[in-house]
């Protein structure tokens, strides 16, 4: 029981700020939240932009360019993001669930931590790319090792290493 003393005293004060700065805290979050549903488009360039916590909910972004976005935080929902572009882009944080990535191009992207279940990889191009802590499928992970290769430029992390290939 001492060794939860410290962090329920830590909850209790996080709980009480919380409820204290209620109406400032939700007005600022959710103007923080971009949305992008129901984007169309066959060549969409997104590249260099801050999308830190963006949504695209039910986005057709096939062939889309993310090279060197900041994505982290960012939700992809039920996206088309068959050969997308995400060279250099950072995702980690980020949530991309039912989400096609056929082909995408994930070279030296860092997707640390992030969140992508029933995302589909095939022929995903992973060279340098940082997956800690990351929670995909395994059969993905599986396939993914078939291909992984390099070091992560930024995070200094190797691609088969952080996807725990044998």
């Amino acid at each position: 029981m001492r060794v939860f003393q410290p962090f329920l005293g830590f909850l209790i004060a996080l709980l009480v700020m919380v409820t204290a700065f209620s109406g400032s805290a939700i007005a600022a979050s959710s103007g923080a939240i971009r949305a992008f549903d129901d984007v169309s488009a066959t060549t969409k360039d997104f590249s260099g932009q801050d999308l830190s916590r963006a949504e695209f909910g039910d986005a057709k972004l096939q062939n889309a360019n993310f090279s060197d976005a900041d994505l982290q935080g960012a939700v992809f929902n039920g996206a088309v993001l068959k050969n997308a572009n995400f060279r250099g882009a950072n995702f980690s944080n980020g949530i991309a669930y039912i989400t096609d990535m056929r082909g995408a191009d994930l070279t030296n992207a860092i997707l640390e931590s992030a969140m992508m279940l029933k995302t589909n990889f095939k022929d995903a191009i992973v060279t340098g790319t940082d997956f800690t802590f990351a929670t995909i499928d395994r059969a993905q992970i599986l396939m993914l090792c078939q291909t992984a290769s390099g070091t992560n430029p930024v995070t200094g992390v190797d691609t088969r290493e952080s996807l725990g290939c044998r």
